[in-house]
């Protein structure tokens, strides 16, 4: 991993049923805006959409976190594939490197124990976790209704 690297990440997972198009969906850019939305028509709820500029380190950390997981190294091919329940992306540019995942909605780890690639699959389970829970971390701390 080299720094100043081309990079760029975006998550998103989501399905359509009965309360329309319903998603999570973030991205983190090469000039550090991280783009954050929700959308969920739930009780008539609005969709809710942060952006945040994040520092140079905060990058370097997501790229951290990124390289860690070896996620790179692995292939969606034996992933489940989408279906009505929905669906995961997965997109990452980390210098010459560029992958694109595809999967169906994961519940829990016992879907990935299921899976044909469980290691694989694993990887790509926990890296989501860990990008959604710094995500959800930024956007919190950021836009905090009352500091304290």
């Amino acid at each position: 991993m080299v720094q100043g690297e081309e990079f760029y990440c975006r998550y998103y997972v989501g399905h359509k049923g009965k309360f329309g198009h319903e998603f999570l969906e973030f991205e983190f850019r090469p000039d550090g805006l991280c783009r954050y939305a929700n959308n969920s028509n739930y009780k008539n709820d609005v969709m809710i959409r942060k952006e945040v500029y994040c520092s140079k380190s905060v990058l370097e950390e997501v790229k951290r976190i990124i390289d860690d997981s070896e996620l790179l190294k692995e292939d969606d091919a034996l992933w489940p594939t989408p279906d009505r329940v929905g669906r995961q992306e997965l997109e990452i540019v980390m210098g010459d490197e560029h992958i694109s995942f595809t999967t169906s909605k994961i519940g829990s780890l016992i879907d990935v124990n299921q899976s044909k690639d469980i290691e694989g699959l694993k990887c790509f389970y926990y890296l989501v976790q860990d990008l959604k829970c710094l995500v959800f971390s930024l956007i919190g701390l950021h836009f905090k209704i009352k500091p304290i």
